[in-house]
């Protein structure tokens, strides 16, 4: 500001310079001038008003480990003035490590709650920090990895195995059947569609597994929350849908919808192959229910989710992962 300040008087100078001596020219330049000159009154009452604003200062203790040095962690303060920061708590990670120390580490990408790259503990709750808003409630906070987790160095974590169980469960349609219009997307209808709300939004942040306990004991077997909502996107029911189908099938064609099922499903492999496979999906363009359903189908993969609920209280995105749980393990009775 300062600088500002100096400029702005040397161009008011030159302003005043540069005034003809006689009239017309005189009053034509001097609203020109006088912008200036009141700039620079509002500058200095700016300057003056920010020096007298008292600051709000917040300490951030923050977990450090370095691979390099592997002495035993420990947690950095670091003081922030909030008014010089942005609302968010990576807003004053950014600030710490562009200012104060660069050698803080941590993930981070779209600042906009989807790439799910900044996830971490924050005052003991999971979270993302680009969402996160910096606590006012007390003057320090917390910041930790995400726990259970192998530590890289700082607030980076390891998620080689968190990635591994989501590609175990094999995140992607698998058909029996050729697509019904080869070259082109396989339809499906909105009715469809919306079932797959509240599963296809999750951003592998692992928020949830990590906040789960049956997690922290046995990371290498149960495939956690994140996963089985993955898997379950792909083998939950359509219970009521299926079972219409199967009614035309056997019965008849009763009502006008049960006309217009018939006409959409009924006369391609495609619901022939549902039918076949005497299961229920959610996605209605998969057709390896059963498969799925197998694979997931073990003491620990699956049954090692006790219902505690932490993933949804978790979820950045506001899903329900324990619901899908749920829903497999009601799949696998029928």
């Amino acid at each position: 500001m300062a600088t500002a300040r100096v400029l702005l008087r040397r161009g008011s100078a030159a302003v005043r310079s540069l005034l003809p001596t006689h009239g017309t020219a005189t009053a034509a330049m001097a609203p020109a001038a006088a912008r200036l000159l009141q700039a620079q009154t509002h500058s200095s009452q700016s300057d003056a008003a920010a020096a007298s604003k008292p600051k709000r200062t917040k300490t951030f203790s923050t977990y450090r480990w370095n691979p390099d040095h592997p002495e035993k962690p420990q947690l950095q303060n670091y003081e922030i003035d909030l008014g010089e920061c942005g609302p968010m708590v990576l807003d004053a990670l950014i600030k710490i490590k562009n200012e104060i120390d660069p050698s803080l580490t941590f993930r981070r990408s779209c600042r906009e709650g989807i790439c799910g790259s900044c996830a971490m503990n924050i005052d003991g709750d999971n979270g993302l920090a680009c969402l996160t808003k910096i606590p006012s409630s007390s003057a320090s906070a917390t910041i930790t990895p995400l726990p259970h987790m192998y530590v890289i160095k700082d607030l980076v974590v390891d998620m080689t195995n968190f990635y591994s169980q989501y590609k175990s469960v094999e995140p992607w349609l698998k058909r029996k059947d050729p697509s019904p219009n080869p070259g082109k997307e396989i339809p499906q209808s909105k009715k469809d569609r919306s079932k797959l709300d509240g599963m296809y939004e999750c951003i592998l942040c692992a928020c949830c597994s990590t906040s789960c306990p049956s997690y922290w004991w046995n990371p290498e077997t149960y495939l956690g929350p994140a996963a089985l909502l993955h898997a379950n996107r792909q083998i939950f029911v359509v219970g009521m849908h299926l079972l219409r189908l199967w009614n035309v099938k056997q019965n008849g064609m009763n009502t006008m919808q049960d006309l217009e099922l018939y006409d959409e499903y009924g006369k391609s492999s495609f619901g022939a192959s549902i039918l076949n496979a005497a299961l229920w999906i959610q996605d209605s363009r998969d057709q390896y229910t059963k498969e799925r359903l197998d694979a997931v189908n073990d003491e620990f993969k699956l049954y090692r989710c006790h219902t505690i609920m932490n993933c949804a209280h978790a979820c950045p995105k506001g899903l329900n992962p324990a619901k899908q749980i749920e829903s497999i393990k009601k799949l696998q009775l029928q």
